[in-house]
């Protein structure tokens, strides 16, 4: 209750609710755009028209996602403004540049090629056409490679000087940007957004698959699904290897909270597969482990060192229950997307993948794994990071505006109101857009389909006289 009469831990509450909602669409349309370029690009090479059938089916939702990204994006970043003016005052030197990067680089080139994309195929040839999906999918990728900059350098700060006044400015721009935990973090995030997007499409095949196992679009919806859940779960598990190897040497505190460690020091630590940890104590209680393995897994030795919560000052240590079971839900959900890719690869045998309910049910149940397993990430990254916005240089506490409780309370119970039902209705829409069956309406100009998903039916004049007249591709 005392936290909740805290205008810091509020401020914190409101940034973290505005970028859960913000981080699933972009977490979505980064694999989504990929998946379209696949989808045009075979089209091309094959003739074949159920890579387009399915095009259409994802383009429509790909247009709704991405302009509920957009929209979402800019009422976070107000934030900076309203209730971490601190922040933005120390950092700006530093973070202004690389988010105007990104809106230079990645936003106008996605939204430039998206109109083409969209609206283009009759007007511009199938060439050109490709061209604006594949830029399209390239700026999604500029968008998380300078989104994923700003965070890291705030995880992992390089490159910087301290100005008189207290700012951060540049002194190496390349430091700056590819400080030592952004590689990791960049292959990180995008793999989990190729997963996310996979267990999404797969879902969604998987239940068109369920009402007809003959539907073509459907399958190929649910086979391309499970080949990127088969060879990018494993992958993702390695790269996730790499990247906690990375945060043991630049922030072990966060790999402590994240494994439930006190002691200062322990040879041969136990990997806690479940316990409650409790920073008063300063003790992980009713833990359950498998000894030695936490220091085989970040060490690469049964009797590897490592350092416990108890090695660093306790006003450094972030909130470890939260961190511990937001990294555990991510780790277990990573594990069954890799199980279901593997099972996905032995039901192809005879062609069960199509034919298997059981399979399909599994597949829908996981649909949404991708965005909880996002926002656990998401969760262990930040609260991890904890109790500072730029590690170990600048407090959270000393990061926030002159904000009254009044004020800041009033701002989150409007945006928790406001999104539930804008991004509520958003997501009711994406979902009926889903559950259409794919291939079965008559084809039509790529141009006309997403308005015609909205319920708006345009008229010739409308179309103009390019889309009037012309073989449907």
């Amino acid at each position: 209750m005392q936290a909740l009469l805290d205008p810091v831990f509020l401020a914190r509450l409101q940034f973290a609710f505005t970028v859960s909602f913000h981080i699933i669409f972009p977490a979505f349309t980064i694999g989504l755009a990929s998946y379209l370029a696949v989808l045009e690009a075979l089209w091309l090479a094959t003739g074949r028209a159920v890579y387009m059938q399915v095009f259409k089916f994802w383009v429509k939702i790909f247009a709704v996602t991405f302009g509920m990204g957009v929209v979402s994006g800019i009422v976070m970043s107000y934030q900076f403004g309203t209730n971490w003016a601190v922040f933005s005052d120390k950092a700006g030197p530093i973070i202004g540049p690389l988010m105007g990067y990104e809106v230079m680089s990645a936003f106008f080139l996605e939204a430039g090629f998206l109109g083409v994309m969209l609206f283009g195929m009759k007007r511009v040839g199938k060439g050109l056409h490709f061209f604006a999906t594949a830029m399209v999918a390239f700026g999604t990728f500029l968008s998380a490679f300078w989104i994923l900059a700003v965070n890291s350098w705030m995880q992992t700060p390089a490159g910087y000087a301290i100005a008189p006044n207290g700012q951060f400015v540049p002194e190496d721009w390349l430091a700056v940007i590819f400080n030592p935990s952004f590689p990791y973090r960049l292959v990180h995030m995008v793999l989990a957004a190729y997963l996310t997007t996979a267990f999404v499409v797969g879902a969604v095949g998987a239940w068109h698959l369920l009402k007809d196992k003959t539907n073509a679009p459907a399958r190929v919806m649910f086979s391309m699904a499970m080949w990127m859940a088969a060879i990018v779960a494993p992958i993702q598990i390695v790269a996730g290897d790499f990247h906690g190897l990375n945060t043991l040497q630049h922030q072990p505190a966060k790999i402590a909270a994240m494994e439930g460690h006190y002691e200062a020091s322990i040879k041969g630590a136990p990997l806690y597969l479940f316990g409650l940890p409790d920073n008063e104590a300063g003790e992980t209680k009713y833990a359950i482990g498998i000894p030695k393995l936490g220091s085989l897994i970040l060490t690469h030795d049964w009797e590897g060192e490592l350092k416990g919560l108890k090695a660093f000052p306790r006003e450094d240590w972030p909130p470890t229950p939260v961190v511990f079971w937001s990294f555990r839900i991510m780790v277990g959900l990573g594990m069954l997307m890799a199980a279901l890719g593997l099972v996905s690869l032995v039901m192809r045998i005879g062609d069960r993948i199509y034919s298997s309910s059981l399979l399909h049910r599994a597949a829908l149940l996981m649909g949404p794994s991708g965005f909880i397993a996002v926002l656990a990430g998401w969760v262990t990254t930040e609260v991890g990071r904890q109790p500072y916005t730029i590690y170990g240089l600048l407090r959270t506490v000393d990061s926030v505006s002159p904000i009254g409780l009044p004020g800041v309370s009033a701002s989150l119970i409007a945006f928790i109101i406001v999104y539930f039902i804008v991004f509520g209705a958003g997501v009711f829409y994406l979902l009926r857009l889903m559950g259409k069956v794919p291939g079965a309406a008559p084809d039509e100009p790529l141009a006309d389909a997403p308005l015609r998903s909205a319920g708006i039916v345009p008229g010739p004049a409308q179309l103009g006289p390019a889309m009037q007249h012309g073989d449907r591709p």
